[in-house]
């Protein structure tokens, strides 16, 4: 993302030229970027700072953009139509019959709600030919699919907007009972590789949102190599198992769910 309209408001966002450099040195290496703009915007900033962000990232290769909101999603299309458009999480897509709703608006690819089961995930991929990308290995909102108004309400820090203050992971005092009450485990789905490969999903998501390049650097190799040596061989895969997961545990973490794949 940049400095405007991704989650991450408060970090250190690369600029426009310099995302504009990586674009240059990621194709050298035959990888991919995709642009972050999956905030909600207001009608001022769709008709006045959207197109001035992307149009030259656009010219540079940009190979796709991460949209929630609808306007935004119609207007990218209508200005970029060669660009590849994924659809978020935010957007809530239940089932692949809605997701083919989106092809009309360039949609390529779409992160399923993080509420679906694995089962139905298996079931979009009987119903549509779109990338389905999901979300393996992270932080996980209390809300659902990221969707969440506590932060804003609280101190007018909207997660909508990329500013979320996370008053998910403070301490309450409630009637039934007091401590993290609202606070998550992280996700992990390590153990899970074969059936989320067989699921037919196309990508793995591993949520990165202000961590460290150590974190990323770790999570993403242990899980590049669980789906590499269970596609040359299952059981060197779980052979290699307690080794991933020794791996991803050296990263920061809480504890670990596999979330609703497999129930809640």
């Amino acid at each position: 993302g940049t400095s405007r309209f991704g989650a991450r408001a408060f970090a250190k966002n690369p600029s426009v030229d310099e995302l504009k450099e990586a674009l240059v040195y990621a194709h050298m290496h035959d990888k991919k970027i995709y642009l972050t703009v999956n905030t909600l915007l207001s009608d001022r900033e769709l008709e006045n700072d959207l197109f001035p962000l992307v149009a030259p990232l656009y010219e540079a290769g940009l190979d796709a953009c991460i949209v929630q909101d609808l306007g935004v999603l119609s207007f990218l299309h209508e200005n970029f139509p060669q660009m590849d458009l994924h659809a978020s999480t935010q957007m809530t897509i239940l089932s692949g019959d809605e997701a083919e709703l989106y092809k009309n608006y360039g949609v390529t690819r779409f992160v399923p709600a993080r509420e679906c089961t694995i089962e139905e995930i298996r079931a979009m991929r009987a119903q549509t030919d779109l990338e389905i990308e999901v979300f393996v290995h992270g932080a996980l909102c209390y809300c659902y699919s990221g969707q969440c108004l506590m932060s804003e309400e609280i101190g007018d820090r909207s997660g909508n907007r990329g500013m979320c203050a996370q008053p998910c992971r403070l301490p309450f005092t409630s009637a039934y009972g007091n401590g993290h009450l609202f606070s998550t485990k992280d996700m992990c789905t390590l153990m899970h590789i074969p059936e989320l490969v067989d699921a037919g999903i196309d990508s793995f998501k591993i949520e990165g949102r202000m961590k460290t390049p150590f974190y990323v650097g770790t999570v993403v190799k242990a899980y590049r190599q669980a789906i590499d040596d269970y596609f040359a061989d299952p059981k060197l895969y779980e052979k290699r198992l307690p080794y991933y997961l020794a791996e991803v545990s050296k990263a920061s973490h809480r504890d670990y769910t596999t979330a609703f794949y497999y129930g809640k």
